[in-house]
């Protein structure tokens, strides 16, 4: 359960999200994910502690672990796509 409390964060959903398709440095990651300073340096310390991120050359970028994560995700974000156009028809 320690992984879905911090998944469960604020913002760290976005990372992962914002780190999907390459690494960004910390200015664009703020940017992309719309956070704050502060509360982006805590997000990406939790993440990065949990191997999830790590800080590399390029900027932030997923772990293996992290993205094996991503894939295992993306079918509740397809799951959310699809639920959301229901319930849009349907108001």
């Amino acid at each position: 359960m320690a992984l879905l409390d911090l998944l469960g964060r604020r913002g760290s959903l976005r990372v992962l999200w914002e780190l999907r398709d390459k690494p960004l440095n910390f200015r664009a990651l703020l940017e992309a994910a719309q956070s704050n300073p502060a509360g982006l340096n805590t997000r990406l310390k939790e993440l990065r502690d949990a191997g999830i991120v790590d800080l590399g050359a390029d900027g932030y970028t997923l772990t293996a672990d992290g993205k094996r994560l991503l894939d295992c995700l993306l079918p509740l974000h397809h799951w959310a796509d699809q639920w959301a156009k229901t319930k849009k028809g349907a108001s």
